[in-house]
């Protein structure tokens, strides 16, 4: 082997271990994190990425309507949830 087919091959190599160890992982937390977010409904209790605790009351296009105390609503991205505490069905037990 010449000197450019080694040099193609570390490139390729070290492309590819970029891709492994960077790109791929990101992806698929984009895809768990979009997944999550279709599945959220009303009465669904979240976290946001700021760290504000609040209930859905309505589902939009590209945003949540979240209750985060009694009689205050603020509108929030879709993409601003980190996590969902309890889902709409166990949350019965659990109001604000």
């Amino acid at each position: 082997m010449n000197e450019t087919t080694i040099g193609i091959l570390y490139i390729v190599g070290l492309f590819a271990l970029l891709w492994f160890l960077m790109i791929r992982p990101q992806q698929q937390r984009q895809k768990k994190h979009a997944q999550m977010v279709s599945n959220i409904k009303v009465n669904d209790r979240i976290v946001t990425v700021g760290g504000i605790y609040g209930t859905i009351i309505k589902v939009k296009e590209d945003t949540f309507i979240l209750r985060i105390a009694e009689s205050v609503r603020i509108e929030i991205l879709k993409s601003a949830v980190a996590q969902i505490v309890s889902s709409g069905d166990d949350s019965d037990n659990n109001k604000d």
